[in-house]
């Protein structure tokens, strides 16, 4: 565990009537994100009475109840139970994860920024493609937007700021980058994050059994490819070439 002036991580908090929330930490860390993953497939797998959902944000693992059928007390005192015992920092990853690889330009004029955040990262363009192209990084928590992956830790270089000023938009399988992370964009929308790669995936699919492609804990790799094979993967459907394999 981990201190801080006034809370002792993990903990658990109350989130309004119906939602108790157990947390890892109060800042995004690799080892808090793996804990939050990890305990809450240990949640879905216990199976404990009077659960109607779990979720995950960065650092933390929401449970919502049925305040009508479940003792709040008893439900905090069982997620207690469950908290201590193991080392949920050191824990295994849950199963049925995938490895996603996703077909990326990166810079031209798709991905304007390219140039501005490698300069920010103190890094040369090509190194930065061949840094951010190769690094796998894993989906974090789905937020901001539909099926939208915040995804990391990049390297140490790539804690660069935000933009002081918002680009008024950013495409759909855009991909953009900040403080160690990188997002994936499902939906065209402003943004404060730098533009540096462009995908054809579709993320978000509503009238699909599974609307969100990605999941937490999945990983992924965005390897460089050209404009023209970008060109064919945009008209190729809703993946546009993106792949993937079962994690073992």
């Amino acid at each position: 565990m981990t201190e801080t002036t006034d809370i002792i991580w993990p903990c658990i908090r109350s989130v309004g009537f119906d939602g108790l929330l157990v947390s890892f930490g109060d800042r995004l860390s690799e080892p808090a994100n793996r804990a939050a993953l990890a305990y809450r497939a240990a949640v879905e797998r216990a199976g404990l009475s009077g659960i109607e959902e779990t979720s995950t944000s960065l650092v933390s693992c929401f449970v919502r109840f049925d305040p009508l059928g479940t003792d709040a007390t008893d439900l905090r005192a069982d997620l207690s139970a469950l908290l201590a015992g193991q080392d949920w920092y050191a824990a295994p990853m849950p199963e049925g994860r995938r490895l996603w690889h996703v077909p990326t330009v990166w810079g031209t004029d798709l991905a304007p920024q390219l140039e501005e955040a490698a300069q920010a990262a103190g890094l040369s363009v090509d190194a930065a493609v061949a840094m951010l192209s190769t690094t796998r990084v894993r989906v974090q928590t789905i937020g901001f937007a539909p099926g939208q992956p915040y995804l990391g830790q990049l390297p140490e270089c790539w804690n660069i700021p935000r933009q002081q000023a918002l680009t008024s938009r950013i495409p759909e399988g855009a991909l953009a980058v900040a403080i160690r992370q990188m997002v994936l964009f499902s939906v065209a929308t402003p943004t404060g994050w730098r533009h540096v790669g462009q995908t054809a995936i579709k993320l978000f699919r509503p009238d699909s059994d599974m609307p969100f492609v990605l999941r937490p804990g999945d990983e992924v790799l965005f390897p460089q490819i050209t404009r023209e094979a970008y060109e064919n993967m945009v008209k190729s459907g809703p993946d546009g070439g993106a792949t993937f394999e079962v994690i073992r």
